[in-house]
């Protein structure tokens, strides 16, 4: 028997490459897994590949705070502990800081950090009682900002020092808290950023969604003794 059975993860921005791929390998290993994200075709699609009865779908945009209480309510609601909070989530729209508006940075604030925040917040006490893990899917825009995406790259520092504040809080109660910084990786939102900085893209050279999946699946499956904090994954192929 899987080491992951009868126990319950939440996986946010399930629809989007990377997220998916999660939840996919998850699957595999007998979680029961509770799926977020906007796009409900592709929610839905993610959930059918997966065992029957091991999953369900929670359509919401978390941007939007009336629709993650939503969503919190009904996870709560069927669950009194929660074995993993996994943030996928995340959104990008490349423009330089000369050009940028304040509309586009507000909303990467409220997708890519408020929305963690308060989605770990109100979560907290069911990690809490299952000595939980949460993972907090970065960017290596988290470890250093680059042209053209200042205002994600600042979301994503911002999120560095909610997992940081949220292990030093945590960790005595025995919630482990992981950063997954990842480098370019072969996802619709890469070949989006990619097409609009007209830059090529090759997916084949980049990380692979798999990937992750597998290195989230072996975090997850660490004995309580041992906590991985800070990971980098970056191509091997440089592009």
């Amino acid at each position: 028997m899987s080491s992951f059975s009868g126990k319950r993860f939440l996986i946010t921005g399930a629809s989007g490459g990377v997220g998916g791929a999660i939840a996919r390998r998850l699957g595999q290993e007998s979680a029961m897994l509770h799926l977020s994200g906007r796009n409900q075709e592709r929610l839905e699609q993610v959930a059918k590949e997966l065992p029957p009865g091991e999953s369900r779908c929670y359509p919401a945009d978390l941007s939007r705070e009336d629709e993650l209480r939503g969503l919190v309510r009904q996870i709560l609601a069927e669950n009194d502990r929660l074995d993993g909070l996994i943030h996928g989530a995340a959104m990008i729209v490349p423009e330089s800081l000369a050009t940028a508006s304040l509309e586009d940075f507000t909303h990467h604030f409220q997708t890519n950090v408020l929305a963690p925040f308060l989605l770990t917040q109100l979560l907290l006490p069911a990690l809490t009682a299952a000595q939980g893990q949460v993972i907090f899917i970065n960017s290596s825009a988290g470890r250093k900002a680059h042209a053209g995406v200042g205002q994600y790259a600042a979301t994503k520092h911002a999120l560095v020092a909610l997992a940081d504040t949220l292990r030093e809080e945590s960790n005595s109660a025995g919630v482990r808290v992981c950063s997954l910084y990842l480098g370019s990786t072969a996802t619709p939102m890469q070949a989006a950023v990619r097409a609009q900085e007209k830059r090529p893209y090759d997916p084949e050279k980049l990380i692979q969604p798999d990937d992750i999946a597998q290195l989230v699946v072996t975090i997850l499956a660490l004995p309580h003794t041992a906590e991985v904090t800070d990971l980098t994954v970056r191509p091997t192929v440089k592009s």
